[in-house]
């Protein structure tokens, strides 16, 4: 079978995770991915990562579009894998914060050449969709 990539360097890297994530750490790797790579958790892992240290409201506002439900979920999936941290205040009202930690700082330098790849061929994408037809059934 034909390599599609031939870079050297990535044809090894890859050798190198498939050694290290091999199948006894496929749920694993499928739990992190799916919530991971969702749009709401990267968005907020975005916004934590350019603004730094936030309350719930406050990212619920900076994060067009997601529901409490949605933002609550997404926030303890990444809490639980150890990507934000979650601090509360004993003061009156209770004032609760979430921030990145290392890890989820080493996640949004990981998906920033995405969204730059993104931003770079917006373009692109524009015009593929506008010339896209989709294929109706016979």
């Amino acid at each position: 079978m034909e390599k599609l990539i031939t870079d050297e360097k990535i044809v090894k890297a890859w050798d190198d995770i498939c050694k290290v994530l091999n199948k006894d750490h496929d749920a694993l790797k499928s739990d992190i991915l799916n919530h991971v790579g969702n749009k709401w958790s990267l968005f907020i892992v975005h916004a934590l990562g350019i603004d730094g240290r936030m309350r719930f409201s406050a990212l619920q506002d900076h994060v067009n579009g997601i529901s409490q439900k949605m933002l609550t979920k997404c926030l303890r999936e990444l809490e639980r894998d150890g990507l934000v941290s979650r601090s509360v205040y004993a003061e009156v009202p209770p004032r609760v914060e979430y921030a990145l930690t290392d890890l989820g700082i080493g996640l949004l330098e990981q998906v920033t050449p995405l969204w730059l790849w993104i931003a770079n061929n917006i373009g692109q994408f524009k015009d593929a969709r506008a010339n896209y037809t989709p294929i109706t059934p016979v």
